[in-house]
């Protein structure tokens, strides 16, 4: 087996982490106090390359799953709030349209992204979070239209969105079998941003409340067949759990190198941190949680690569170790910084605040579970 990445990607991800270096990490601080969203940067990021990766090339894209993982990664190593703008833009919010679109909505809309849009995925709701099935917007066909009634809550990129794929449901006596996809554009009448949530990490981008009144939108904006979006919506979700996989990744390096540093900097009773056998052995932990996360996290991205669609089981697996990996490393990251690790003046008070949030967004730790289970009780136990 080939763990090692092509020279290509060696060179990408040398230039995004260069890149962010440069572009992003002098002002990740700033981002998660003012909760401003770096449009600017966006559109510097745009003009690298960075948001063309993981689109066909018919559509102006590079289609590299593995190189789409290293940015997700890389961009949460310096700025997780940024980097789940980004992965909601290229990843879950577009999946419905690269997986299920029609021509005229990739061509369409694929290469508004490449040149910086930003995206969202509005699917949860009130009663509706891991429980897909259960969603109450609703949308009727009025001539040449479907009218969407409804709200969403806690979409990521909600605010900012220049469009939104999202999933109502015809009736909901018919269960998963009524709900339908759609991709609704920012200006669209009857479409509005709601609530702005106030949350405990990932500020530059927002979590908002997306509302639906009246809003009508042409026939040709319903993504895959009716009564399929239940499916596009999963598949969507299942493509995008090696994305949180890989942000919770690169936060955990964040925490851990910040560790190490500071481990062979601060003294007590006459001997730096490092040369302390308790600390040693969270180092030593924190170590081996990132190499089995990132191995586990790539495994996926390169099955990907091969098959043509994300392996559910592999994808499950790889999100819950990474985002429960980050979380221990995260928490030793502030053990080791001690009082200074809980006043924002070091960043892994920060690291520590955006992690929590990829045990729960786009399936919780509890429902890979479930999947995992699934999977080996449904095909064997060999893994």
């Amino acid at each position: 087996m080939d763990f090692e990445l092509t020279e290509e990607q060696k060179m990408f991800q040398t230039m995004v982490r260069d890149f962010c270096t440069k572009e992003v990490e002098p002002y990740a601080a700033e981002w998660d106090e003012t909760g401003e969203f770096p449009y600017e940067t966006v559109k510097k990021m745009a003009d690298a390359g960075l948001y063309s990766v993981g689109f066909p090339e018919e559509y102006g894209g590079t289609l590299d799953e593995v190189a789409f993982v290293i940015a997700c990664e890389e961009i949460a190593c310096v700025s997780a709030g940024l980097s789940v703008s980004y992965i909601c833009s290229l990843g879950l919010g577009m999946y419905p349209i690269t997986m299920h679109g029609t021509e005229q909505q990739k061509s369409h809309y694929i290469p508004r992204v490449t040149k910086g849009a930003t995206v969202a995925f509005g699917l949860t709701e009130a009663m509706a979070g891991s429980d897909v099935a259960a969603l109450e917007t609703k949308y009727a066909e009025e001539g040449e239209y479907y009218v969407l009634n409804g709200n969403k809550i806690f979409i990521s990129n909600g605010a900012e969105a220049d469009f939104v794929t999202t999933f109502a449901t015809k009736d909901r006596s018919l269960g998963y079998r009524g709900i339908s996809a759609f991709v609704v554009d920012k200006d669209t009448p009857g479409f509005s941003v709601g609530k702005i949530e106030k949350k405990m990490g990932l500020h530059p981008a927002s979590a908002t409340e997306l509302i639906f009144e009246d809003c009508k939108i042409p026939l040709a904006n319903m993504v895959g067949e009716e009564g399929r979006g239940f499916r596009v919506a999963l598949e969507a979700i299942d493509a995008s759990r090696v994305t949180i996989a890989a942000q919770a990744v690169g936060i955990a390096q964040a925490a851990f190198d910040a560790a190490v540093a500071y481990a062979k900097e601060r003294k007590q009773f006459g001997t730096e941190l490092a040369q302390m056998q308790a600390i040693q052995w969270m180092i030593a932990d924190m170590a081996t949680d990132i190499d089995a996360a990132r191995l586990l996290t790539y495994r996926v991205a390169s099955l990907t690569q091969q098959e043509g669609r994300a392996p559910l089981k592999e994808s499950a697996m790889a999100k819950l170790f990474a985002s429960e990996a980050s979380h221990r490393v995260c928490h030793k990251a502030v053990q080791i910084f001690g009082g200074y690790g809980y006043v924002k003046d070091f960043a892994v008070e920060r690291y520590y605040r955006d992690q929590r949030i990829t045990e729960l967004y786009e399936g919780t730790s509890e429902m890979q579970r479930m999947t995992i289970a699934r999977q080996v009780l449904g095909g064997g136990t060999r893994t």
